[in-house]
């Protein structure tokens, strides 16, 4: 079935009512909660359909986590080993760090693995 631009709307509107309605507290089987659920995987499988989110690139995740850790690229590169120049070459998409160093940096980051090697 494809969903339309309308009916996804209008299935965005109706989550925005439901939700206040819609708690812990709510039995699973309540009726709002199963509308609830059944709207959400509606919206979800039309976003993946048309606004599909890609998987950050390296120098997105260094480049993210970085900034929530509050970090530098002088730091990150004390911390791991290698010249502040060599990570801003992975920042700015010029050089991919090799497996040892991208170990490094997901150490030292917090980011995964699957997600360093884009799986």
């Amino acid at each position: 079935m494809e969903i339309t631009r309308q009916q996804y709307e209008f299935a965005l509107a109706r989550i925005e009512e439901l939700l206040p309605l819609v708690d812990d507290q709510v039995a699973a089987d309540d009726r709002n909660a199963v509308e609830l659920a059944l709207l959400s995987e509606f919206v979800i499988e039309y976003e993946s359909l048309h606004f599909p989110i890609e998987k950050p690139t390296i120098a997105e995740l260094i480049d993210l986590a970085l900034e929530e850790k509050k970090m530098t690229q002088k730091e990150l590169a004390k911390e791991i080993g290698v010249s502040p120049s060599r990570i801003n070459d992975f920042i700015t998409g010029r050089a991919e760090p090799s497996l040892k160093i991208a170990k490094r940096l997901c150490l030292c980051l917090g980011i995964t693995a699957s997600a360093m090697l884009g799986v």
